[in-house]
């Protein structure tokens, strides 16, 4: 049977479940091993309504209705216990399945197809394990070698390529933002002019937990005839507070969180993305 043709990705990332700081359901209680249970706080009941409003109302606009297919880009899970946080939920990986399970299966039915790229190892475990279990549960896409997550996702939207991939290059200062989201594509070009590949109208990365993108100006072939486009290289928000770790880094403890997911879209000539981005002040101005 035919595959249908899909022109719009939904790309979301780093919502770093069972973690006390990342995407709690509003009103839910999480059933512990042991007969306890957990709700969220209202920091991540906060987060939870750009979830809905992200899913409910911003996907259905600039999708314009039609068919969409959901990409995982990483770490939807946070892990127990790493590097010696104590902003975990639970260290029992089926209290954290029960959560991501919770949450994302009432999206995945709505997708016309549904991928999971590995993220982190200390959060999702080793080669990707716990977030391989997941997919699997949820039905996610198969790769060739037939495991239903993968590292690295080209994916065919529309006439255009996309490339995912979860981890990219950080900097602490706003000034060079860009340059490693830049590089990327870069890269990617080099190496398909280098081995005759077809290079990626769109490039998307996470990890960072916030968003930036940058464009360069291109002529591709198609179908014979030469268009010109736009080559574009991006990194999504994620769906975490700050956590203790990004209060030491530089940069993150300067900068506030960013929340949101991002769109690919094919249109009638070209490939464009848009991005759905929230923050929240969190360090309140105090009298002295």
């Amino acid at each position: 049977m035919k595959r249908l043709a899909v022109n719009n990705l939904i790309i979301v990332s780093d919502m770093h479940m069972i973690c006390r700081l990342g995407l709690f359901p509003a009103g839910y209680e999480l059933p512990l091993d042991g007969g306890g249970v957990y709700r969220g706080s209202k920091l991540q009941d906060t987060v939870w309504a750009w979830w809905r409003e992200f899913w409910d109302d911003w996907v259905p606009t600039v999708t314009r209705g039609e068919p969409y297919s959901i990409v995982i880009n990483g770490d939807c899970i946070d892990g127990g216990a790493h590097h010696g946080n104590t902003t975990h939920i639970s260290a029992n990986p089926e209290d954290e399945r029960k959560l991501a399970l919770h949450v994302l299966k009432p999206l995945v039915k709505k997708a016309v197809r549904y991928y999971m790229v590995r993220g982190t190892e200390i959060h999702v475990g080793q080669s990707g394990c716990n977030e391989e279990a997941i997919a699997r549960e949820l039905g996610a896409v198969k790769d060739h070698y037939g495991q239903y997550s993968r590292w690295r996702l080209r994916l065919r939207c529309g006439h255009g390529l996309v490339d995912i991939a979860h981890h990219i290059g950080t900097t602490g200062s706003m000034a060079y933002e860009t340059s490693a989201i830049h590089k990327e594509l870069e890269q990617i070009y080099v190496d398909a002019a280098r081995w005759g590949d077809e290079p990626p109208d769109v490039v998307v990365r996470s990890h960072r937990h916030t968003n930036a993108e940058t464009r360069i100006r291109i002529t591709k072939r198609r179908h014979g005839r030469k268009h010109q486009g736009f080559a574009t290289s991006c990194t999504t928000a994620g769906w975490q507070l700050k956590t203790p770790f990004a209060h030491r880094i530089p940069g993150g403890r300067r900068s506030r969180p960013q929340f949101g997911g991002t769109l690919v879209r094919c249109g009638d000539e070209e490939m464009y993305t848009r991005h759905y981005v929230q923050s929240i002040q969190d360090v309140e101005v105090e009298l002295a």
